[in-house]
């Protein structure tokens, strides 16, 4: 996999980057990250079959 396609990757100073050029804080880059790594997990739970433990999921994220 690409760095590009790995969020997981991507350091501080392009946090930095990323916040400056959308005119957001590097806070709300680290929650978009966050909650795309949610959901990420959501939908491979979807596609094994899962869907009693997704739901479980959503209700823990409220």
């Amino acid at each position: 996999m690409k760095k590009e396609h790995n969020p997981q990757v991507i350091n501080g100073s392009r946090k930095k980057r990323i916040a400056k050029g959308s005119g957001t804080t590097v806070t709300e880059v680290n929650q978009l990250l966050k909650q795309f790594d949610q959901m990420s997990k959501m939908m491979k739970m979807m596609q094994g079959g899962k869907g009693k433990a997704m739901m479980n999921a959503l209700g823990k994220m409220r």
